[in-house]
């Protein structure tokens, strides 16, 4: 009896673990069933997608800017007068060494007469000095000759070498007042040239444009009064500033490309010539010009101009959309379509090149199209339904394609 009970204990214990196995194994069945069956039920993220890209994408900058003339010359008078005439007026072109400008000269033409006159005087004096020299000199032989027989006296030498000496210097004051005439005269000739204005510039383009004209003839203008502003118009300097930031990017010889808004849809091509070493204190940026060719002279100085420099470039680079870009925790990525095309997945991403609406980014498992629209209802594995349009061509195609292809 004690043995049937004994047995019978055994099987009651291994009946109730046989039952407790099959409590957990129907337990599990029933968690996964219940958790697929949640995912299954879970509601689809209607968003929209682009591509990613790889190829080149550059870094531009676009600053406000103004042109300037290459070069100025102001046209101004050395002397005082009436303006007679002008031959130049607006928007004329000058050469270089051209008389723009003539002042009424009757007065510098009466001081070149007198300055001549007082050379001639000067002149007649040197001559009235020799001739009191040549007499002096014989006398002071003769008085020489009448003492070496007893018949002058000492004084007498004295009195007449004494006179020598004078006449000498008297000849010497006339050759000086002659030299002094001939200045004079000299002086009164230059004066008398400047009453014809000429643009003398120095160097660049042998032919400049007339930009201002700040007299009309008759009008009495004083010494170094402002009558003309010549400009040089080829080539322009174009002067945009730059912030610290940007500052770093530029260097001489970049190419930049410019447009106005005298010529809309015009692209004018040129490149940096000088950068500033230092930064204005009042705004932090600093001056940079630009050269630009302008055979036509269409641009002119004081026209607002954008210039458009491109900082950097890369010819291999992953792409994304702007708007593909979002943050989570703090930290900035994209979500991926997965391969399935029904869920997505979250990719961290450090942020390059910006062109446009277009990012260079860097990252792992950049492939696929990505998610531009409906980001925020998004979360790692989130399922999607994406538009039949914005789907494009999936793995399984591309490898399809390919295959017909080769």
């Amino acid at each position: 009896m004690k043995t049937v009970g004994a047995k019978t204990i055994v099987i009651g214990f291994l009946a109730l673990a046989a039952m407790g196995i099959v409590w957990v194994v129907f337990s599990h069945l029933q968690e996964r069933g219940g958790g697929r069956g949640q995912k299954d039920s879970a509601p689809r993220v209607p968003v929209e997608v682009g591509q990613i890209e790889r190829g080149p994408i550059e870094w531009r900058r676009t600053f406000s800017g103004t042109l300037e003339a290459r070069a100025e010359f102001v046209v101004a008078p050395k002397v005082s007068g009436r303006v007679w005439r002008l031959s130049v007026n607006l928007a004329d072109t000058v050469r270089r060494g051209q008389v723009v400008a003539e002042l009424d000269n009757d007065e510098y033409v009466q001081a070149v007469a007198q300055a001549k006159a007082d050379v001639e005087v000067a002149r007649a004096n040197i001559a009235e000095a020799n001739s009191a020299l040549e007499i002096a000199n014989r006398e002071l032989q003769r008085v020489i000759t009448l003492r070496s027989s007893g018949v002058a006296s000492e004084s007498q030498y004295d009195a007449a070498h004494a006179d020598q000496l004078a006449k000498q210097a008297q000849l010497e004051v006339a050759k000086a007042q002659l030299a002094r005439a001939n200045a004079a005269l000299e002086t009164a000739n230059i004066r008398l040239g400047y009453t014809k204005v000429t643009a003398d510039w120095t160097d660049g383009d042998e032919h400049r444009v007339v930009a201002e004209r700040y007299v009309d003839e008759g009008d009495t203008v004083s010494a170094n009064a402002r009558l003309l502003l010549i400009v040089e118009l080829d080539p322009i300097t174009g002067v945009i500033f730059v912030s610290e930031k940007d500052y770093a990017f530029l260097r001489p010889e970049q190419a930049v490309s410019l447009n106005t808004d005298a010529y809309p849809g015009e692209v004018f091509g040129g490149h940096i010539e000088r950068i500033a070493p230092i930064f204005q204190h009042a705004t932090r940026q600093a001056r940079v010009e630009l050269i630009v060719r302008n055979e036509d002279h269409r641009l002119k100085p004081g026209l607002f101009i954008r210039a458009k420099v491109v900082l950097d470039r890369v010819d291999e680079a992953t792409i994304i959309p702007q708007q593909a870009l979002t943050k989570r925790a703090d930290r900035t990525g994209v979500f991926v379509v997965h391969e399935d095309g029904k869920t997505v997945v979250w990719r961290e991403v450090t942020v390059g090149i910006r062109e446009g609406d277009r990012i260079q980014v860097f990252g792992q498992g950049l492939t696929g199209p990505v998610v531009i629209l409906g980001q925020h209802l998004l979360d790692d594995g989130s399922v999607v339904t994406i538009p039949a349009d914005d789907r494009g061509p999936t793995n399984g195609e591309n490898r399809a394609a390919h295959k017909l292809e080769s």
